[in-house]
């Protein structure tokens, strides 16, 4: 009987990861109830940034954190940009939702990225990306009755959000999947 639970236990766990691990792609006959384009984000600089500015090029979407494990995803992500940025474009949402690894300021967010990474492509401020105070952008991605068909925030750091040239939420990749990965690569 103990062996019975224990290899249930094990299964639960095996199959509690690998919803952890894998990516989720949008069913085929879902749509988004409520258009992303219809939001506005703030950059870390201050200025308004209208989602309707990104349509016609795919979106990856990433939650960021400038103290964890995946931080050293910035070099890709920058990387990702500078070889497909004739058709995609990707926004940084700084967050220090989990455990605390992201601490700093907007300035020194900003600072940090570019030093240490050469980031170039475009950061939002810090907004909280889970819970009640969650983001208005980070709601629409979170929300099958906005997007028309995600239910999940984010779990960790470094979780990607790929939008497509017409505002559809098409992918969900979680912290473990690079940026350079054939995942995402394949789906530009």
């Amino acid at each position: 009987m103990k062996t019975i639970i224990i290899l249930a236990g094990v299964l639960v766990l095996i199959i509690v990861v690998f919803r952890f691990l894998a990516g989720s792609a949008k069913p085929k006959n879902a749509k988004s109830l409520r258009s992303i384009y219809d939001l506005t984000v703030t950059l870390i600089n201050g200025k308004q940034k209208s989602m309707k500015d990104f349509k016609g090029k795919k979106l990856l979407i990433v939650n960021v954190a400038s103290q964890c494990g995946f931080t050293p995803q910035y070099e890709e992500l920058e990387k990702l940009v500078k070889e497909h940025g004739d058709k995609l474009e990707v926004l940084g949402v700084p967050s220090n939702d989990f455990m605390g690894q992201e601490p700093g300021s907007n300035e020194a967010i900003s600072k940090f990225c570019k030093e240490k990474y050469g980031v170039t492509f475009w950061l939002s401020e810090k907004v909280p990306v889970t819970g009640k105070e969650q983001s208005p952008l980070f709601q629409w991605l979170s929300d099958k009755d906005l997007n028309g068909w995600n239910d999940g925030s984010p779990r960790w750091n470094f979780t990607k959000y790929l939008i497509d040239e017409t505002g559809e939420l098409t992918n969900v990749f979680p912290s473990t999947v690079r940026p350079l990965s054939n995942d995402i690569v394949n789906q530009l």
